[in-house]
């Protein structure tokens, strides 16, 4: 078998006994302007598994994020969400295929600061359009499972770590195949970083999805399944985030 060949066998595990793969990306390729940022990217994510992407600012981190969300459309290959190619999706079967089979938790949480942690999880229902009584009883369950306090506090006064667990649970809400974190623990101090990195990793197994996460920092990277870093548009799968496999 070539090296290449390996590669690609390496980062494109057997689903059989994990579950089916949420993520399925094959061949993708895009440039930005005159910058390769992805060069035939090959992985794939399972139910239930885990896998951290690693690379420098700039190796194209971000792009790779976009191109899975469908925010950026790649020169080549396809990127498919539930065994779909999102690729060739129209906006509305896009926004539609994204709200139905992906959750974003962003470095900052992107929250409403002005409303509760209920009203900022149950409106990414509404806006699916889960009946009211429906989304705000999810909400508060799922904040009540992740240790978030489902009263009238306004989400502006919660810990840094509290309001990731809020984004969590927004991000959970419509029962995603797949979660992307975006640095999710990159704006907390270590207390939180490891408490929001444990409930993220176990993710996969209590909700039955799959977990993808942007990070810089190595001690959560170690704590996938998989460690891929991006390194001049290549893909590299690794033992641990130190080092190839």
């Amino acid at each position: 078998m070539s090296d290449r060949g390996a590669a690609v066998t390496a980062m494109s595990r057997s689903t059989e006994g994990t579950g089916r793969p949420s993520l399925d990306v094959h061949g993708l390729s895009c440039r930005i302007g005159d910058r390769q940022l992805l060069e035939s990217a090959e992985f794939d994510v399972a139910v239930g598994e885990s896998v951290a992407v690693m690379g420098p600012s700039g190796s194209g981190k971000s792009t790779l994020l976009a191109c899975l969300l469908g925010l950026v459309k790649p020169q080549e290959g396809t990127v498919s969400v539930a065994g779909t190619d999102i690729t060739g999706l129209g906006r509305r079967e896009l926004a539609r295929h994204r709200r139905d089979h992906m959750g974003v938790v962003f470095q900052f949480g992107e929250l409403l600061p002005e409303l509760t942690p209920v009203e900022n999880v149950a409106l990414a229902a509404l806006l699916a359009s889960v009946p009211h009584t429906e989304a705000y009883a999810h909400a508060a369950t799922l904040l009540k499972e992740l240790g978030v306090p489902a009263d009238s506090t306004p989400t502006a006064q919660l810990s840094g770590g509290e309001r990731q667990r809020v984004a969590v649970a927004r991000a959970l809400i419509n029962k995603p195949t797949i979660l992307l974190a975006d640095e999710p623990t990159g704006a907390l101090d270590i207390r939180n970083r490891d408490a929001v990195a444990e409930l993220l990793f176990s993710v996969p197994h209590r909700w039955g999805c799959a977990l993808l996460v942007v990070t810089h920092d190595i001690e959560i990277a170690n704590r996938a399944d998989r460690c891929l870093v991006l390194s001049d548009g290549r893909l590299i799968l690794t033992d641990e985030a130190g080092g190839e496999a």
